[in-house]
């Protein structure tokens, strides 16, 4: 059994500190909205220029005209503000975002992420992803651990163009959580999704990964 797309936001959502200001990628990472509560003090941005984003709204609650990044319709919140994107840009690229969480096709053991395109097939362009890996203080990767064909996402070193290099901290999928150990090129095993056994995590990770010492 391993976790769904929205246990695997609700797990990167307790990686997040009081008071941090966060940016999201599309995908799962949208998801990590409904798992923050008032009390966490955690303040969405997103590059298209809003600050402060409530979880996604009800039927009720739709407003087509507040959206996010991927031009999902979301909340806003009495403390929301909105900006030009140049701003928006501005304040990622400035260091003043502690941490993105981001979707991906490939992370490799020495923190290379690749999540914008694949040679051949039709992609939109990186939009944002590069601003945010190069700008913010923390990169947290969620993802499905393997391919629909089975093929591991985890790897020595990525095949796929790359967003940023060796800029992921932690990796979060459907069977844990892995931090990524730059020094020595391979992954630490933190956490194993609820049935999830050493076995499958090692057969279906292609990069090294360190895990003496876990107790399952």
């Amino acid at each position: 059994m391993a976790w769904s797309r929205e246990e695997i936001a609700a797990r990167a959502a307790k990686e997040l500190k009081k008071g941090f200001y966060v940016n999201l990628g599309i995908g799962i990472p949208t998801l990590v909205a409904n798992y923050l509560n008032e009390d966490s003090a955690i303040t969405l941005q997103s590059e298209n220029g809003m600050l402060g984003m409530g979880p996604f709204p009800r039927r009720e609650e739709v407003d087509p005209d507040i959206v996010n990044a991927g031009k999902q319709t979301v909340t806003e919140l009495p403390t929301s503000s909105y900006f030009s994107s140049a701003d928006s840009f501005a304040m990622i690229r400035g260091g003043h975002i502690d941490a993105s969480i981001l979707g991906a096709m490939e992370v490799a053991a020495n923190g290379d992420i690749a999540n914008w395109t694949v040679p051949g097939k039709m992609a939109k362009g990186i939009g944002g992803a590069m601003d945010l890996v190069a700008g913010v203080k923390k990169v947290i990767v969620v993802m499905e651990h393997t391919t629909k064909a089975g093929k591991s996402k985890i790897l020595k070193r990525c095949t796929l163009p790359l967003t940023g290099a060796a800029v992921v901290e932690l990796v979060i999928t459907d069977l844990g959580v892995f931090e990524c150990d730059k020094k020595n090129r391979q992954f630490n095993l933190i956490e194993l999704a609820p049935g999830v056994s050493l076995e499958e995590v090692h057969e279906k990770t292609e990069a090294p990964l360190h895990t003496e010492g876990f107790v399952q």
